[in-house]
């Protein structure tokens, strides 16, 4: 982190009310703004926090700071309404990047939702740091979901879209753990990235729930960022054909289908959303 521009904030509010493709949820919950690992497809590239900050993405994060209070004080408010407090944390940061070892940002909110739940919480993050919080995950279910991204079994082809987000290994060994601890785990391949034929085989030892997304239905704009990424030019020739289309989520469907039941195969929207 020495060489990302790090900046502290206090927001005034730390949830922030939906809309688009996670309107089935209340809130969205960042506990960062921007995010180093930098991944070539993210969608938050080409969405105004992305676009209007004047450095380049994965190179900055803003840590927000007093949380703890704010989450605890912001759902009891909401509470007093009668209102209902479903959470998707985070839709455009990962709430367990590298500065979460230092910060514990995340970890802050998540003891104050400990204290004052949400009636749903769904934590999306492809690292394994998620793992460390496991005691507070406890007492937060059956009111939770964990998602981790594995988009990929192909170490190769992850360090060629997302070089600095973490080895599939170590994801594929976090969500063991979660799934050993009996927590509610799911695994995103998302967007699908090109995998081996024995991806699927993986998976099903795994776990036992999987969403499917691609850059088609999931980045918002229906793949029209994506376009604007040049996400195409990672592609090799042979790869274009199969894993670079609309059809690309049906193919990593039929494929998955070989060894997964195909009813803990959710597609896109479905899969992320507090069911």
């Amino acid at each position: 982190m020495s060489n990302k521009n790090i900046t502290y904030k206090t927001p005034k509010k730390i949830l922030t009310p939906t809309s688009g493709f996670l309107n089935d949820y209340s809130h969205t919950l960042n506990p960062y703004v921007g995010c180093v690992f930098g991944c070539s497809y993210c969608y938050v590239r080409q969405s105004p926090v992305g676009l209007f900050r004047r450095e380049e993405w994965g190179t900055w994060v803003d840590v927000k700071q007093e949380v703890k209070e704010k989450i605890m004080k912001e759902i009891s408010n909401l509470r007093k309404r009668n209102k209902q407090v479903t959470i998707f944390m985070s839709s455009s940061t990962d709430p367990y990047q590298p500065i979460e070892y230092r910060e514990r940002v995340t970890r802050s909110l998540l003891e104050g939702m400990v204290e004052v739940p949400p009636d749903f919480l769904f934590v999306q993050t492809r690292s394994p740091l998620v793992t460390r919080d496991i005691d507070l995950f406890d007492k937060l279910k059956p009111k939770l979901r964990i998602s981790v991204t594995v988009e990929t079994d192909d170490d190769e082809v992850r360090k060629r879209f997302s070089p600095h987000a973490p080895p599939i290994p170590v994801r594929l060994k976090a969500v063991r753990q979660l799934k050993e601890r009996e927590l509610p785990v799911q695994l995103a391949i998302a967007p699908v990235l090109p995998f081996t034929s024995k991806f699927p085989a993986i998976i099903a030892e795994t776990v036992d729930r999987v969403v499917i997304d691609d850059y088609f239905t999931g980045d918002g704009s229906n793949g029209k960022r994506t376009e604007r990424l040049q996400i195409r030019e990672l592609y090799s020739q042979g790869e274009l054909s199969d894993w670079f289309s609309r059809e690309t989520h049906q193919l990593a469907v039929k494929k998955l289908k070989e060894t997964f039941p195909e009813e803990k195969i959710l597609v896109s929207q479905e899969g992320f959303s507090p069911n």
